[in-house]
């Protein structure tokens, strides 16, 4: 009987068909879009060797449109500044420079200032009694009104003296303190949590204004550093919120929105601002983590343009254009008028290439623009120059242990800090 059941059930079974052709993964990558290529003609500013770089580059008074820098900048020295890149702590402070000082904070929370031909000047553990150095990472500095401002990942703000590191002044934010501050006209704000704007008293730390935005959960460890005019501050959340209040009051004048994403892509989830407002006359460029680039009027918020490009630090504006690395880890040269992408360079992304190895990505930290040229510094062990009017790459540089910070360019050198716990001056 069972040969028989055996037999009936083998009869009713079809034949399978064999598709003809090659087999493909099917956990594969989609093919890569094609990015445009156009080389155009670019007019930049005259080079300007300027001695400080005391804050990120969103704000027109602090921004150099074209440091001075020798065409091929060779590593001139290596210095320590603390702990590096752990398993639970990164660094995530961009270098600034003030008065032949350049500063630093390492991934267990100690600020740092190196002299300009490497020397240790003096430092300071900002860990609050009772906490460990390893609880917390990330902060952010600012020099301004002869002070070094610096806010951490313990929730704090403070104000030290540049030369001698003495603490002027602490103020508790209440919240995780990464973003790094700005001061303009007696104030210092920043932005705690990535959801609360403060504006603090220079001289005392007293708070004068708060604003809020709506919290999110998916957010970045570093928030966006606020960008200020004469007539307001601009401050990106986590949300992807985007508020402009009046700098001395805190009137919120209007809000706009940085929504969406990059669709298929996991990252798109994080809709916090990770490209920093950058103000350029009357126009504010800001951007997403999840792959949205817009262009605001800086009076009233109304949208001039939106791409579908995210950027993981502030946009570089120059001439035209308008020069970032997406989160896709591409090179990009937009127009700043329009929003058209004028040419796309591909830069190392997945340490593993292989689909189901995709866990870790290079860092692609910049672009900056000096001596002529975008540079960025990688995390994958290089520093590189790429020709803005074409994005062609015209040299590389070795980079020990690769890179953990943006570059800045003081006094006709380069500076960038490594994922050892290095500060490193190319020139």
């Amino acid at each position: 009987m069972a040969a028989v059941v055996a037999g009936l059930v083998g009869g009713c079974a079809e034949r399978e068909v064999i598709l003809q052709g090659d087999r493909q993964e099917l956990r594969g990558e989609p093919p890569q879009v094609e990015l445009p290529s156009e080389s155009r003609s670019i007019r930049l500013a005259a080079q300007t060797r300027n001695a400080n770089w005391t804050h990120r580059h969103g704000t027109q008074k602090y921004r150099t449109a074209h440091p001075a820098l020798s065409t091929a900048p060779a590593l001139a020295w290596t210095a320590n500044i603390g702990a590096g890149d752990g398993r639970r702590q990164r660094i995530a402070t961009d270098p600034v420079v003030f008065d032949g000082r350049i500063f630093t904070i390492d991934s267990e929370a100690q600020l740092t200032a190196t002299g300009t031909e490497g020397q240790r000047l003096w430092a300071h553990d900002m860990t609050p009694a009772g906490d460990k150095s390893s609880e917390a990472s990330g902060g952010g500095l600012a020099v301004g009104e002869g002070k070094l401002f610096v806010s951490n990942g313990f929730g704090r703000l403070s104000a030290f003296d540049p030369a001698t590191g003495a603490l002027l002044w602490e103020q508790r934010l209440g919240a995780t303190g990464s973003g790094a501050p700005t001061v303009y006209g007696g104030l210092v704000y920043v932005i705690s949590g990535d959801d609360l704007a403060w504006a603090l008293d220079t001289e005392t730390g007293r708070i004068e204004w708060q604003l809020s935005s709506t919290p999110d959960v998916n957010n970045l460890m570093v928030p966006s550093a606020p960008s200020v005019t004469d007539k307001f501050v601009i401050f990106g959340f986590g949300s992807g919120e985007v508020q402009a209040a009046f700098r001395k009051g805190g009137l919120r004048f209007w809000d706009a929105g940085v929504q969406g994403g990059r669709v298929g892509r996991a990252l798109s989830s994080i809709s916090d601002i990770s490209g920093d407002p950058v103000v350029v006359g009357n126009t504010i460029y800001v951007a997403n983590h999840s792959g949205r680039l817009v262009s605001l009027d800086a009076d009233t918020g109304t949208r001039n343009w939106t791409i579908e490009q995210g950027a993981l630090s502030p946009v570089w504006p120059a001439g035209d254009s308008l020069f970032l690395v997406n989160e896709q880890n591409q090179l990009l040269r937009v127009s700043a008028a329009t929003g058209e992408v004028i040419w796309g360079k591909r830069l190392p992304d997945f340490v593993k290439e292989r689909p189901r190895r995709q866990v870790r990505r290079y860092g692609q930290y910049g672009p900056v623009l000096a001596g002529g040229v975008l540079w960025i510094a990688s995390s994958a062990g290089t520093l590189n120059a790429y020709d803005p009017a074409s994005g062609d790459l015209l040299r590389s540089e070795a980079l020990p242990h690769g890179a953990a910070s943006n570059p800045v360019v003081a006094g006709g050198t380069l500076y960038v800090v490594n994922k050892k716990g290095e500060l490193l001056a190319f020139r």
